[in-house]
């Protein structure tokens, strides 16, 4: 099977690199081992949170100038059109979000902080403000039973922040029934129950029979959308964050698979490549793990298989490694130097990755692979923990790959 161009990894890089490319007239295909991390997505994109003081960034582009050499962003040529191509990728696969890449906004956590972000999902909690929300009083409601918002934390944190909490709970014969086991009360399971729309109008009704008094009701993430809840609950409604799996993470992603899949792109789900094949500095095709005895052709390869999370990078004793070809690693080559004594500071391990060139093609014993770029978390150089960069480096560099690609840098 032949393509002008495959793509292995399915996550946020790899969909947004391929809808890029698809887009271009081009035959894509992308290889996927599984459910990417977008399903720990908190309904927020980051573009740098923080600066490598630790300190708070309120204009992302300028800061960006900033950062150290090895960062993935100083190999984008043009930072704002790049985050505005992003924006615009989200807004066309359906995936409505606010924010601007010259003015962090700041997202509320599961926990009841304020964190930067670039872009958010409409309908999310947001402020602009890092110490205060819009309302003077919220309703913080939550479905019976359900543990994946810790709200007495949330709660607890809002109120420090000058706000009146109003705590309410409700529930209805299809939540009590999924109740019955604490594994099918996880955000996408609610989520399900709610697809129905008798069901969806019954929580409409407990929702309302609880007569909030606060200026908005917050309610856990577990609908895609708080369009037909604002109207038929009467008050403005918001969510929040919940702990994975999220249900807008999971939103995110089926959309933009959707994406793909209208522009005629291909995909090999739940597959894992395996290797590939070299012919001096350029790579002829690739292997899979359940597609035996055949080829994957193509003339230009992108690999967008995230970091140890996702096994894009893997470790033993003796080395940190790129598992699928061998590629260079920017690591420390001693063990000891990988991580530090105290949890929560700043791991070196976070800042492994692939080498590439300036223009984002990937290297073998420091020879470039002409036609193998790396593009998001992959690569070296970024702390996406500390520094709250994750989704910038995966969409801006993943956009880069397909901008270097299409005019054949």
């Amino acid at each position: 099977m032949k393509y002008d161009m495959i793509i292995i990894g399915g996550g946020l890089t790899g969909l947004t690199c391929g809808i890029a490319l698809q887009k271009a007239g081009k035959k894509v295909a992308v290889v996927t081992a599984g459910q990417s991390t977008l399903h720990f997505n908190s309904g927020s994109f980051d573009l740098l949170g923080k600066d490598e003081n630790g300190q708070m960034v309120e204009n992302p582009l300028l800061a960006c100038k900033g950062l150290s050499a090895g960062h993935p962003y100083h190999k984008v040529a043009d930072m704002t059109q790049r985050a505005e191509e992003a924006r615009k990728l989200l807004e066309e696969a359906g995936v409505g979000v606010a924010g601007d890449a010259e003015c962090n906004h700041y997202r509320l956590t599961p926990m009841g902080l304020l964190k930067p972000a670039w872009l958010t999902i409409n309908g999310m909690v947001t402020s602009e403000s890092a110490e205060k929300l819009a309302w003077k009083k919220v309703t913080l409601m939550n479905v019976r039973g359900f543990l994946d918002v810790p709200m007495e934390f949330l709660a607890d944190n809002l109120a420090k922040m000058g706000v009146e909490v109003e705590r309410k709970d409700f529930t209805t014969p299809e939540l009590e029934y999924a109740r019955r086991s604490p594994s099918e009360m996880r955000a996408t399971n609610v989520e399900k129950v709610l697809e129905r729309d008798d069901n969806l109008k019954r929580m409409v009704e407990a929702i309302r029979r609880e007569n909030a008094t606060g200026d908005v009701i917050l309610l856990p993430a577990f609908r895609s959308s708080v369009k037909e809840l604002d109207q038929v609950v009467g008050k403005t409604v918001r969510f929040v964050a919940t702990l994975p799996p999220s249900v807008p993470g999971v939103y995110v992603q089926a959309a933009l698979r959707r994406r793909f899949y209208e522009l005629g792109g291909m995909l090999f789900p739940n597959d894992r490549v395996n290797g590939g094949d070299f012919s001096g500095n350029c790579l002829n095709y690739v292997t899979t793990e359940k597609l035996t005895g055949e080829r994957l052709e193509a003339g230009q390869f992108i690999l967008a298989t995230g970091s140890f999370e996702s096994r894009g990078l893997m470790s033993n004793y003796q080395k940190v490694y790129e598992p699928i070809f061998g590629l260079d690693i920017d690591a420390d080559a001693d063990r000891e130097k990988w991580t530090e004594y105290y949890f929560f500071d700043a791991q070196p391990y976070m800042k492994y990755g692939v080498k590439t060139d300036d223009r984002l093609h990937a290297l073998i014993d420091g020879k470039r692979i002409e036609n193998l770029y790396a593009a998001g978390s992959v690569l070296s150089g970024h702390n996406a923990v500390k520094l709250g960069d994750r989704q910038g480096v995966d969409m801006l560099t993943a956009l880069e790959v397909a901008n270097n690609i299409l005019n054949r840098r």
